[in-house]
């Protein structure tokens, strides 16, 4: 019962996170980003997962979705952070004319990380939330498509590891299991041969002292038979004697 108390606890933690956390993860914002020296109106979410996973799964999803391919693009800002970049491409769920597509991914922490993305329609032709209504509209749906997507992803993928973990942890129970049986066993003969050991060192003592004892009447019984084979020897030269 304690064991698997301890895993539930061990779960609870590798799900959950604090409730300040969570209210900022996977809820798309309108915000800036300095691109080419000035700022550009983008969208920003965070997501839990590292930055390359969220990178990767960016471009796979992008591709897979509507067929947009990202390329690396250099870096931006202080964080020298891999850019993104689709140039004039055709994004419908966007506008009808191409467009350059821009992202970025940086991590705020070890297990969360945060896309910006923003678009354009060429130099100089960024999109805005008050020019480009429905246009930046629809850049912050795709965003938060792909948020609500890597958000399933992501407990998906921790929740085939939490059941590896338990599978591991099970397998490691049912090893220690085992070895707890073949120990008290080995205990238990271990004891049984330390008992009859004892016994035999009591059989031992009583015998060496027994022993002790014929040794003393052995000893007595040696010299009383010197004496009486002296004695005969004695005899048998006095009478060669006459």
């Amino acid at each position: 019962m304690k064991f698997y108390f301890a895993l539930l606890l061990a779960c609870g933690t590798f799900f959950g996170s604090a409730p300040v956390a969570q209210a900022q993860l996977y809820d798309v914002r309108t915000t800036s980003v300095n691109f080419e020296r000035k700022e550009r109106d983008a969208v920003k979410v965070q997501v839990e997962g590292t930055a390359a996973w969220t990178r990767d799964f960016w471009q796979a999803w992008l591709k897979d979705t509507y067929n947009i391919r990202l390329k690396g693009g250099g870096v931006l800002g202080l964080g020298k952070s891999d850019m993104l970049v689709a140039k004039q491409t055709p994004a419908s769920s966007v506008s009808g004319k191409l467009i350059d597509l821009y992202s970025t991914v940086t991590a705020p922490s070890d297990t969360t990380s945060e896309l910006s993305v923003w678009a354009a329609f060429g130099p100089d032709s960024f999109l805005t939330p008050d020019k480009n209504t429905t246009e930046f509209a629809a850049l912050r749906n795709i965003t938060q498509s792909f948020a609500a997507a890597a958000r399933l992803k992501i407990y998906r993928e921790q929740i085939v590891e939490a059941e590896k973990q338990l599978k591991d942890a099970e397998k490691e129970k049912e090893k220690l299991d085992k070895e707890v049986v073949s120990l008290q066993a080995n205990t238990t003969s271990n004891l049984a041969r330390i008992e009859a050991l004892k016994q035999q060192n009591v059989s031992n003592t009583l015998k060496a002292r027994e022993d002790s004892v014929k040794l003393v009447t052995n000893a007595q019984q040696m010299d009383l038979r010197k004496l009486r084979l002296q004695r005969k020897r004695d005899r048998m030269t006095a009478l060669d004697r006459k």
